[in-house]
């Protein structure tokens, strides 16, 4: 017998390829059985429906995302600069990658599923926090000179978002994504003002 948390895994990673490829709207609970060779009783056996496992996939990728943003950070614990530098680019080139995560945070779609509007808030909630630490040790140590620290990871995490779109609809080409991630970042920590 196959082990049902296993089970439960290969359903959500099916799902997860398959929104990825044809999004939410298009795909069915058939499609899903289908690409997991079970009949739509074994889904329905741990899902209620497909809202229920996008829900999950959204889950599944948000945790691959923090999970690969805190081990960044801890890589860069010592130096706030890098650590700021390494957060953004990873983020961005991440959340390019996990596409279902990035359509629960985007789509209008998406806004008639309840859960969706409580991971938008979640996770804006938990960069803004992360932002804000790492800003605030750089300041400690003497590193970023940041009158409202709050303010300033919000304008940081605004910039971000407001790169996506350009990012990811295509139009850049993706060589040359990281420059244009480095080079926003610079603007980000050092401004425009020649010195």
């Amino acid at each position: 017998m196959i082990n049902q948390e296993a089970l439960r895994e290969t359903i959500v990673l099916a799902a997860r390829e398959l929104f990825s490829r044809y999004g939410f709207k298009k795909n069915t609970m058939d499609d899903i059985s289908s690409a997991i060779g079970k009949a739509k009783s074994s889904i329905y056996y741990y899902f209620k429906g497909k809202e229920e496992i996008f829900e999950a996939v959204v889950e599944s990728e948000a945790l691959m995302l923090r999970n690969k943003l805190t081990y960044i950070l801890k890589e860069q614990k010592e130096n706030p600069e890098l650590q700021l530098q390494a957060y953004v680019l990873t983020r961005m080139q991440s959340i390019q990658q996990l596409a279902n995560f990035y359509n629960a945070l985007k789509s209008e779609y998406l806004n008639h599923l309840r859960f969706i509007t409580k991971v938008r808030e979640k996770y804006q909630r938990e960069e803004i926090r992360t932002l804000e630490s790492i800003l605030k040790s750089g300041v400690d140590k003497g590193i970023f000179e940041i009158a409202d620290v709050y303010t300033a990871a919000i304008a940081i995490l605004t910039s971000m978002q407001g790169l996506e779109t350009p990012l990811f609809l295509g139009n850049i080409e993706p060589t040359s994504v990281e420059p244009r991630i480095k080079s926003a970042m610079q603007v980000i920590l050092y401004g425009i003002i020649k010195r």
